[in-house]
């Protein structure tokens, strides 16, 4: 019984400087409790107070100790507490846009893509294609998106393919026809020449029409006749402009050949032959005046044996390389390198031969350091 009150008495006289502490900060409290209320005037704190307050006090409830709780009521205090743990677990606060989430724009780009690309694929297809690449999307999300963008459901957008797909997928059985033309001088004076000629889409082989001042029906039903039982033969398309001239030349057309007319005012959808007739009047026919239809016919000749296995072409999908390159054009890797040319040194080219060449028409030899 000593020991009990012996402990107590050196448990009170460890606590009295705490206990004096707390006495006199209540009392504090209050004081400044009651000025405020007699100004009338509401103590406000800021949340981080709040809070601070509703952590530290709430074991202080708990404990029993109401009293020391100046500042707000303990109910006050037990409501900001709560308020605080509620917060704790709620995502309210986290700023969303309403609606569904929106989906990643790379995402939206490959749908686009397969969809112009696939011209037959439904919703349904691209967002399975779309599940391949590790993103689930439905094809809702996949339909309002083409919707969005005036893309045409699968049937209607597999009616709507462009120019250049279908042009694509017939390239090796497409060719190309047009005229150009040339200024002849005869004992007449000049004499407007139009020259007709073929392209083949693949391969850019060039097939020379025939040429004349005068391109009339007889003309034309005789090219049809030159070209589609020899060059021509393999042709599944042929595409020209809406020229009134063309109309004996299509009659002429085998069974299995069609014509592809191209509208008015549409020189980029015959490219490959626009293209062409710029290369020949460039490099060829604008430096000569020819002097009869003879000269006329060996000049454009020359370019073309040019043209075909002597000049590089540069398109994409041909690679900067000969068309149709020949024996000498092939030459000895470890030969020495010759120039030649055509046209009286107009058309330059060069290549390795490994002797010296006994060929008539080259006009030039030149070993190069």
């Amino acid at each position: 019984m000593i020991m009990k009150i012996l402990l107590a008495l050196l448990r009170n006289h460890r606590d009295q400087p705490y206990l004096m502490v707390i006495d006199y900060l209540c009392k504090e409290n209050k004081i400044l409790r009651d000025k405020h209320a007699e100004t009338g005037r509401r103590l406000l704190l800021n949340d981080e107070q709040r809070r601070a307050l509703a952590t530290l006090g709430v074991d202080v409830i708990k404990h029993g100790f109401k009293h020391v709780i100046q500042i707000c009521t303990p109910d006050t205090l037990m409501r900001w507490f709560r308020r605080l743990k509620a917060e704790k677990f709620d995502s309210s606060k986290v700023p969303r846009e309403p609606g569904r989430p929106e989906i990643p724009g790379w995402v939206c780009r490959q749908i686009l893509r397969m969809a112009r690309e696939n011209r037959s694929w439904g919703c349904g297809r691209i967002a399975g294609q779309i599940s391949n690449l590790f993103f689930e999307v439905d094809e809702e999300t996949v339909r309002r998106l083409l919707r969005k963008h005036n893309l045409e459901p699968a049937p209607e957008r597999d009616s709507q393919g462009t120019w250049m797909e279908f042009l694509a997928r017939h390239l090796d059985v497409m060719w190309a026809t047009d005229f150009f033309t040339a200024e002849v001088l005869t004992a007449k004076g000049l004499v407007t020449y139009y020259v007709c000629f073929f392209i083949h889409l693949e391969t850019r082989k060039v097939v020379l029409g025939g040429l004349t001042p005068n391109p009339d029906a007889v003309f034309m039903q005789q090219v049809a006749r030159n070209v589609t039982g020899f060059e021509l033969e393999n042709a599944r398309f042929i595409i020209h402009d809406p020229d009134d001239k063309y109309k004996p030349f299509d009659a002429m057309l085998p069974d299995g050949m069609e014509v592809v007319e191209l509208p008015h005012q549409s020189p980029n959808l015959n490219a490959f032959a626009e293209r062409f007739v710029r290369s020949i009047k460039e490099e060829c026919l604008s430096k000569f005046i020819p002097v009869g239809e003879k000269f006329l016919r060996h000049i454009i000749r020359e370019y073309l044996r040019h043209y075909h296995s002597e000049r590089n072409h540069q398109g994409e999908d041909i690679g900067n390389v000969l068309l149709f390159p020949d024996e000498r054009m092939k030459g000895d890797p470890n030969g020495r390198i010759v120039q030649d040319s055509r046209l009286g040194g107009l058309l330059k080219f060069y290549y390795r031969a490994a002797a010296k060449s006994n060929d008539p028409t080259r006009r030039e030899e030149k070993r190069v350091a």
